[in-house]
């Protein structure tokens, strides 16, 4: 059983990389109102931020027109675009992630909210 091992280790990683909780997308709008005073949910238009229109998926820092911090700049340049736990571990402390960025949220410490947030945000096209 050469492979067990291998294959033991194959799958924790898989596990470890997983959102560890699958979000719902209807509670996630209501989480999503802590955004809309900085974010526009509806549309590109820049706001205070950037707008969450199309977040998942999008390159950090990408959005034309809005004038971004060196630090955010800085982590997009290593960090590539923004996916489930990229997504989840900002919302969570923007300031641990980027912090000399603009964002002065405080984040939302509640995982099973932060999961149905990126839910919410992941239907925005």
């Amino acid at each position: 059983m050469t492979f067990a091992k291998p294959l033991l280790a194959l799958s924790a990683l898989t596990l470890l990389a997983a959102p560890a909780v699958a979000g719902d997308a209807a509670k996630g709008e209501q989480v999503a109102k802590l955004c809309m005073a900085c974010h526009s949910l509806t549309d590109a238009k820049t706001k205070v931020g950037p707008s969450l229109v199309g977040v998942v998926g999008r390159p950090i820092a990408s959005v034309e027109g809005y004038s971004y911090s060196q630090s955010i700049l800085d982590y997009a340049a290593k960090a590539g675009a923004w996916d489930e736990a990229k997504l989840d571990s900002y919302i969570e402390n923007p300031k641990k992630d980027v912090p000399k960025g603009k964002m002065a949220f405080g984040g939302v410490k509640d995982a099973t909210k932060r999961a149905d947030l990126i839910a919410y945000l992941a239907t925005l096209k």
